[in-house]
């Protein structure tokens, strides 16, 4: 059965969470999102574990899925719904060796040779990015543009998340390119209220859905 995703993937990136991170998942939750992944580059092992089970407890009630960056270790043992990683990082099948089969990985891509590999790794689905110029990265990789989703869309079955410079404006461009969901950092956490801002990506992503399918 193919996986099926929620439109908006939130990343939580500590270095933008002006609230305990707790309260700004809950916030978001409960303005429906219903895909978060914690994001913590600059965490001591210990801490990234506390805080990612910390999260993972407090979004269960909320039948969110979570996802923790980086450390297949960390979402194993923080009861997290699965790990999300980078070409830098465990390549998709030592990551699901340490997350298990019944936990979900996802990985990102940045050129077509990195998504024909993970369209044939056990990746549950793949993110193609940046889409846009994003200020999420210090050192961003090039911009591959809303082409790249077309293209890649035609080569898997698998879920496409599109990430990178994905703000409300631009959202719905990458539905209709053929991405299953965006991935988005600053346009909701720096946003003034990034609840309230969480629920117009999720409605105008719902409207793009709607379109595509007509």
């Amino acid at each position: 059965m193919r996986l099926v995703l929620p439109r908006l993937y939130v990343i939580l990136d500590a270095a933008l969470i002006t609230s305990p991170e707790r309260d700004c998942a809950l916030s978001l939750a409960e303005a429906g999102v219903r895909l978060l992944q914690y994001r913590n580059k600059s965490a001591l092992a210990c801490q990234y574990l506390n805080t990612s089970r910390e999260l993972a407890g407090a979004l269960r009630p909320h039948d969110a899925s979570f996802f923790v960056n980086d450390r297949p270790d960390v979402a194993f043992l923080s009861g997290a719904s699965g790990v999300h990683v980078g070409q830098d990082d465990l390549d998709v099948e030592q990551a699901r060796l340490v997350v298990g089969r019944d936990n979900l990985v996802g990985v990102s891509t940045h050129n077509l040779e990195q998504f024909e590999r993970a369209a044939a790794s056990s990746a549950d689905y793949i993110a193609v990015g940046p889409v846009f110029n994003t200020s999420s990265k210090a050192d961003p990789d090039p911009v591959v543009g809303l082409d790249f989703i077309r293209k890649t869309r035609r080569l898997t079955d698998k879920p496409v998340i599109a990430i990178g410079g994905i703000t409300l404006e631009r959202a719905a461009s990458a539905i209709e390119a053929g991405a299953d969901s965006v991935a988005v950092i600053s346009g909701i956490l720096c946003a003034s209220d990034p609840a309230q801002r969480a629920r117009e990506y999720i409605n105008t992503l719902e409207a793009a859905k709607h379109a595509a399918a007509v």
